[in-house]
């Protein structure tokens, strides 16, 4: 009778792709869209580079404060930043976002709209009949 070693064979194959790590083909292609992220958006006048996920109020802060001169045109920073309104409020994200702000805003629409006199001091008396023990 004999045993097979298909199963032994397998873990050794998975072991040792694991210790020679990723492929040339893998590590140029991270690289690469690393270094495509990494200079998203490059200062034109200190060349200092920003990643993809910084917003264009942080491209303006930038410009605020180690371009002071240029304050009233960061379009000569940054070319996405022109038309950028600094006073403007921002606009929710394209993917629908909005994050914490619109979550936290709504939240207290909620909570507002909740709160009469009844609900208060019947939450109230549910709260007195709770908290009594028992003896």
């Amino acid at each position: 009778m004999g045993g097979g070693n298909a199963q032994k064979s397998a873990a050794a194959r998975l072991k040792n792709m694991k210790e020679a790590g990723p492929s040339k083909e893998q590590l140029a292609a991270a690289k690469a869209k690393a270094d495509k992220d990494k200079a998203a958006f490059k200062c034109l006048i200190c060349l200092q580079t920003f990643t993809i996920s910084t917003k264009p109020a942080g491209l303006f802060l930038h410009v605020k404060s180690k371009h002071d001169k240029e304050e009233k045109t960061p379009e000569k920073c940054f070319p996405c930043l022109k038309g950028f309104d600094p006073d403007a409020k921002a606009a929710p994200a394209a993917g629908g976002g909005g994050g914490i702000k619109v979550a936290q805003g709504a939240a207290k629409k909620k909570v507002s709209k909740k709160k009469d006199a009844d609900d208060l001091s019947a939450l109230l008396a549910d709260g007195l009949k709770v908290g009594k023990k028992k003896k």
